[in-house]
């Protein structure tokens, strides 16, 4: 089962493949994430949320 966390921060803080994946990403993703941080509790939810917000740029 998937480790939860409690916030993006956490999940950055504790994740170094989270954090990594994230670091990759273009800033407006970023920002956007981080916007909704409290939502984003697992690095399936952070993946999710930045391949949806990614759709758009093909």
């Amino acid at each position: 089962m998937e480790k939860k966390y409690t916030n993006l921060n956490h999940l950055l803080e504790s994740n170094p493949s989270a954090k990594q994946f994230f670091s990759g990403l273009p800033d407006y993703v970023k920002s956007t994430i981080a916007e909704r941080g409290n939502n984003v509790c697992s690095e399936k939810a952070l993946h999710t949320y930045a391949n949806n917000l990614l759709q758009g740029d093909d």
